[in-house]
């Protein structure tokens, strides 16, 4: 693994899969505010899908006058929200007790009301705004077929109703039995199964719906404009030169909401952010199963899991299953996708796996695929991944104007969305209290933490790709702030310098917990 998280990551290829939430492409996809690219802008946003969109938006709707310019690769929104799963499901429970282990039970609370509260910002955002991206809220259910998650979802949710409290709205889970579990939900073989409050969205329209909504605010949006490196600006080191494959733009801030393809353009997080390729299939219900689902799944055995949704009524194809997940039934448990930032090819016996396994876990409820065929559309699409769990969110420390909001471990919908309400915050220079009354964060903002820490640190030669690299010598606590462990920590990586091991480390992100 150690050797897959450090490959070196290409960047979004021309002709990816045919995700089928993009087919039709929107009149967006190919956009181009002004013909020419400008060649300088206050603030650059590299990516467009969910996370880059809304930070677009939330910076939008400060009205300081400010020009917005986003650059994306490909199309609009081609990357991985344009290419998920449609779920908006918080599995909160499923982290719960090493959260609770690792960062003790006030924290791990405040993980689990951020993922839920954030679910359904997505919704009322989609209400309010009437988008029109088929946005469904009602019940999930985890089928469980492994009997050391079956006690663990039992202790895990135990402790949430525990430490949240039965009334609070993020602790109505609720377990059913293998008889019940056959009854309800047309699923035989389990131990058992939970259910809770979760939806489902298409991604892709929302996220067009939140960019149609910061062009009217001024956003100029350039697709087709690939991102080749990000350098600091060697005027007094003052901004950033952003080099395109159109030109050149002067930034006065970059902010990287590139996720998985993060590593391409900063490579200090290469290792600490790990892309993982994704499998996703859009079929036709077999005819005995046809208008008979009422809620979303999970399928969770010993090593992995598998996902699905139902389209709602009155959305294109309503009644069809989306499912994904399944790299864990592939060789070596699908070890070979990790580091992979390929989503112009699918690997095959994932592929079959996936188109194979709705069919199989209903079993004789499925009845006989549909005359035209069972699957309607197969893709792929890039997750990233950090080494801790979390998404690493804000300013890079000794990289003045420089911005990531990536690594969403596959769970961008209940993240991403309040992430980039937080990392603008810390862009205006948020204090503390407003950000833990909002998004209720403890501790320090990023740039806080740089400033307290003490850190001491060297600059290495510039490596392979220009870039200056530090290490730290040492830290230390602030002593009129003393940081406890779990609201900073410090991701540390060997980096690599034309194929060898550097005997130093790299501060990357203070990654905040979003709680």
């Amino acid at each position: 693994m150690d050797e897959r998280a450090v490959i070196v990551p290409i960047p979004p290829r021309s002709s990816p899969t045919s995700s089928y939430w993009q087919d039709p492409p929107h009149q967006l996809a190919t956009h181009r505010t002004t013909s020419e690219l400008p060649s300088s802008a206050s603030t650059v946003i590299v990516g467009s899908g969910i996370t880059g969109a809304s930070i677009a938006y939330d910076l939008l709707a400060q009205h300081d006058n400010r020009s917005v310019l986003m650059l994306e690769a490909r199309t609009a929104c081609s990357g991985a929200t344009g290419r998920n799963g449609g779920h908006t499901k918080s599995a909160s429970y499923r982290a719960f007790l090493d959260n609770v282990q690792d960062q003790g039970e006030e924290e791990a609370a405040k993980i689990v009301r951020f993922e839920y509260n954030c679910m359904k910002a997505v919704h009322a955002f989609a209400r309010d705004h009437k988008l029109e991206c088929d946005s469904w809220e009602g019940e999930t259910v985890d089928i469980i077929y492994d009997q050391g998650q079956w006690v663990r979802a039992k202790e895990a949710i135990s402790e949430i109703k525990r430490i949240l409290g039965d009334d609070d709205p993020a602790a109505q889970q609720k377990f059913h039995d293998a008889s019940e579990t056959e009854e309800i939900f047309l699923v035989g073989g389990a131990l058992g199964s939970v259910s809770y409050e979760a939806g489902s969205i298409n991604a892709y329209k929302f996220v067009i719906g939140v960019l149609e909504l910061a062009l009217d605010r001024g956003l100029n949006l350039q697709t087709d404009t690939l991102v080749s490196s990000i350098n600091r600006s060697e005027i007094n080191r003052n901004g950033w030169v952003v080099e395109t494959s159109r030109g050149s733009i002067r930034a006065e801030r970059v902010i990287l909401a590139t996720n998985g393809y993060t590593s391409y353009l900063y490579p200090a997080v290469r290792g600490i952010i790990v892309p993982l390729r994704g499998t996703v299939a859009a079929m036709r219900p077999g005819r005995s199963l046809k208008e008979r689902l009422q809620s979303t799944y999970s399928f969770i055995y010993g090593n992995g899991y598998e996902y699905m949704i139902f389209r709602p009524a009155g959305s294109t194809f309503a009644g069809d299953l989306v499912i994904g997940g399944c790299s864990t039934k592939a060789p070596k448990e699908g070890l070979y996708e990790w580091g992979t930032t390929d989503d112009t090819t699918m690997d095959p016996e994932i592929g079959q796996y996936v188109r194979d396994s709705a069919a199989e876990y209903f079993g004789s409820r499925w009845g006989e695929d549909h005359p035209s065929g069972r699957i309607r559309k197969q893709w792929t699409g890039i997750m990233g991944y950090s080494s801790q769990g979390f998404p690493l969110v804000g300013s890079v420390p000794y990289e003045r104007d420089l911005w990531i909001a990536a690594s969403f471990q596959g769970s961008g919908m209940v993240l991403c969305f309040h992430t980039a309400k937080a990392l603008v915050t810390m862009m205006n220079d948020g204090d503390n209290q407003k950000l833990d009354e909002w998004i209720g964060m403890s501790g320090l903002t990023m740039r806080e933490e740089v400033g307290e820490l003490g850190v001491e640190y060297k600059t290495l030669e510039k490596d392979e790709w220009g870039i200056e690299q530090v290490y730290m010598d040492q830290y230390k606590r602030s002593k009129t702030s003393p940081l406890r462990a779990t609201e900073v920590q410090y991701v540390v990586a060997n980096l690599m310098n034309k194929g060898r091991h550097l005997l130093a480390h790299t501060i990357l992100l203070p990654s905040f917990r979003l709680e």
